[in-house]
């Protein structure tokens, strides 16, 4: 199978996490770059981050049209990881690979269980706005460390500690996603490698087109049956990076 139809198949199925979730599409993409077109990790983390912020700008309106973007929370619970995901991302650059990738399987596994738990709305309270605060920086961390946009953990702080609704807190995940992969990126300037944009392109294009779909599919499915299913996928993710980070 050439690279070019990988490319395209890998990028439906993370813009349709995305579109879904909220998330998930960065955590996918990297091992999908890795693992199935070449990329070294370095390159792989810089174009996840590319390919996950055009994703998630060309989903955002169409959430926000349908009043899922709660834009006052979304902005301050980004705010708080812009500069944790800048210097993560500096930070990136001088770890070995194999820490990175037990440090990427490990905080996948630990989405996906999350994913698996059931969360109720509930109202915010002082405390948890100081909570959230540190769930936005944390975050930010671990998009610029690990180069996924982080909506995989996002919607389950905005549902946890914000006490946003399931759908809003998919549609918020992705203007906090779409922050903190800006600040993750400008920390990565200069030091992504070999880009590979013949692949990065249509690789981007099909997640947009994925992540229309999938906005379609949150609409017709319960979230507890996406979350449920998505964190399966993560697990089967963990599973396969750790094999690969320790061997």
């Amino acid at each position: 199978m050439s690279a070019l139809v990988l490319a395209l198949a890998a990028g439906a199925v993370i813009g349709l996490a995305l579109g879904a979730l909220g998330g998930g599409g960065g955590v996918l993409a990297a091992p999908a770059l890795i693992h199935l077109l070449g990329f070294a990790p370095a390159a792989a983390a810089t174009a996840g981050l590319i390919i996950v912020t055009v994703t998630t700008v060309a989903a955002l309106p169409a959430h926000a049209r349908d009043g899922h973007v709660a834009w006052r929370t979304g902005v301050l619970f980004a705010a708080a990881g812009v500069v944790p995901a800048f210097l993560a991302g500096v930070a990136s650059a001088r770890l070995p690979g194999s820490v990175l990738g037990v440090a990427f399987a490990a905080v996948t596994a630990v989405a996906a269980l999350r994913m698996l738990r059931p969360s109720d709305a509930r109202p915010v309270t002082t405390g948890r706005a100081a909570r959230a605060a540190g769930a936005g920086a944390g975050l930010g961390a671990v998009t610029g460390l690990l180069g996924v946009g982080g909506g995989f953990l996002a919607v389950p702080a905005l549902v946890g500690v914000l006490g946003l609704r399931i759908r809003q807190a998919v549609g918020t995940s992705l203007l906090v996603v779409t922050v903190n992969s800006l600040a993750a990126l400008a920390a990565r300037a200069g030091s992504g490698g070999d880009l590979r944009w013949e692949l990065i392109g249509p690789f981007a294009a099909a997640a947009v087109l994925g992540a229309w779909d999938g906005r379609r599919l949150a609409a017709r499915v319960t979230g507890d049956a996406l979350r449920k299913a998505f964190a399966c996928v993560l697990l089967a993710v963990a599973a396969f990076m750790l094999a690969d980070a320790i061997r």
